[in-house]
């Protein structure tokens, strides 16, 4: 909620208190307080009221909140980021392929994403390798557990952050920048 924090800015900058404000706006103050701490969002009405007794133009407050098909969109976006994500908890390559064909012109970060899945399914596969070959060699299949464990808890861990808007987890410790450098 941006408009709360940008009522408390311009009422800070004139100077004003909590109370004053509330005053001139007939509400309580206590309402002013859970707007600017943005507990709740004022009507139309009470930002009216807010912009005249701050001297400002109400659409101000108006162009400052997201638009909820904005909202609406991001949310579908980070859904279908996260169903790429967690399409890495199956070293199949062929269905992370088809979900980033489907949504690679139309959600942002889809490609980059995709690349990062993609270049995980196939250390899995090369752990999987390893693993399988230990367990034929060792009689151990510890390691062989391991890389689906870690597969596992690695795909949900990223498909949980991105689904919540946070940035993936990139498992190399080397991030390659937009010019192509490698990055630590």
């Amino acid at each position: 909620m941006e408009t709360g924090r940008l009522i408390k800015e311009l009422r800070t900058k004139k100077g004003m208190t909590q109370e004053e404000l509330a005053e001139k706006t007939e509400v309580t103050a206590r309402t002013i307080q859970r707007i600017e701490n943005g507990e709740v969002d004022p009507r139309a009405y009470t930002l009216q009221m807010i912009a005249k007794a701050l001297e400002v133009d109400y659409n101000l407050f108006t162009e400052n909140e997201p638009d909820e098909d904005q909202e609406i969109q991001k949310v579908n976006a980070n859904n279908w980021l996260g169903l790429l994500s967690i399409s890495g908890i199956i070293p199949l390559i062929f269905p992370t392929v088809l979900i980033w064909n489907y949504k690679k012109d139309t959600i942002k970060g889809m490609s980059e994403q995709y690349r990062d899945v993609l270049s995980f399914q196939l250390k899995v596969w090369v752990g999987i390798l390893v693993g399988s070959w230990i367990y034929w060699k060792a009689d151990q299949p510890i390691p062989l557990i391991m890389v689906f464990l870690g597969n596992a808890a690695f795909s949900i861990f990223n498909t949980i952050n991105v689904v919540s808007g946070k940035p993936y987890i990139h498992l190399s410790p080397f991030k390659s920048d937009s010019k192509g450098d490698k990055t630590r």
